[in-house]
């Protein structure tokens, strides 16, 4: 399993360099074209965490899968990524064109927190299948954004700012009326989205002999420092699921990608995952999937 990969790593694995103005106090900001695929060659990006966030347009058939789902984007998507949500892209066909752009918490810092908006939370819908309009549309936009960041000009990046809000203002959009947050979150929304980031802050687990260490609900009350019983309401009032059931099958999906992914053993597994006995991961496994998790591994 591969390790989170920060924003240098990114420059590094790209582009075998990296930027000067990593560490800028105002934060990092830039924008590329996705580069066209190599005949023969479909690339899977690996399964991990990164460090930044990034937004999309990505032209061409591919399969994202995050750690509750897989979604496929038919023809082209306006796609939000962040950095509590581990993800692989798998492209479908020859075809693939696109930009994107990245930038750091930093980036944002004395504008609001990103993770207000629905597209970047762990709950939210992040990819958005566009018609051709749309993505004409949404070219233009990475056009200025390339202009934009070559120019001179001293605020160039408030420029930007503006640019990638308007991305997400345009996905948001597109969402059900029901799906949008009130930009006057309340309690309870607030404690939902703070226990759904620590609970991905956990994953995906990249090293042997790492475990999870928040794996009740009461672990999680602790640390936001809130009484388990509002924790239970609130997380149930925006979800309609238990505290419990999202750890569970948060803790379900990581076990399905250790074991199809890596060469861990069984026990090894369980322990990363906060099992004290190979033999209460084994009737958790079962339970949720009626087979054992040898038997996954092996089908």
């Amino acid at each position: 399993m591969s390790k989170v990969e920060t924003i240098e790593d990114f420059y590094k694995n790209k582009f075998n360099w990296i930027p000067d103005n990593l560490k800028n106090e105002l934060g990092h900001f830039n924008v590329f074209n996705l580069e066209p695929l190599v005949e023969g060659k479909l690339p899977l990006s690996p399964y991990k965490r990164r460090e930044f966030y990034k937004v999309m347009l990505v032209i061409g058939n591919s399969k994202v899968q995050y750690p509750d789902k897989v979604v496929e984007v038919k023809k082209q998507a306006l796609v939000f990524s962040n950095p509590y949500i581990p993800y692989k892209w798998e492209h479908l066909n020859n075809i693939r064109a696109g930009s994107y752009c990245i930038f750091n918490q930093h980036f944002f810092n004395q504008f609001g927190s990103l993770n207000q908006y629905s597209v970047f939370q762990p709950n939210g819908t992040h990819i958005f299948e566009l018609a051709d309009e749309q993505v004409e549309n949404i070219k233009l936009l990475y056009a200025k954004m390339f202009e934009e960041i070559k120019s001179e000009y001293v605020h160039k990046y408030d420029v930007l700012r503006n640019i990638v809000f308007e991305l997400l203002h345009l996905a948001m959009k597109m969402e059900p009326s029901t799906n949008i947050v009130s930009p006057h979150i309340n309690g309870s929304q607030r404690i939902s989205t703070l226990f759904l980031e620590l609970l991905e802050r956990q994953f995906p687990i990249e090293e042997y002999h790492q475990t999870i260490q928040l794996r009740a609900a009461s672990d999680f009350a602790l640390q936001l420092n809130v009484h388990v019983n509002h924790l239970n309401r609130a997380v149930k009032a925006i979800t309609q699921k238990t505290t419990s059931q999202l750890i569970a099958e948060r803790v379900l999906q990581e076990s399905k990608t250790l074991l199809k992914q890596s060469s861990w053993t069984v026990s090894d597994i369980a322990f990363a995952l906060g099992f004290t006995e190979v033999t209460h991961f084994n009737n958790f496994f079962k339970k949720h999937t009626q087979m054992s998790p040898l038997k996954y591994r092996n089908g």
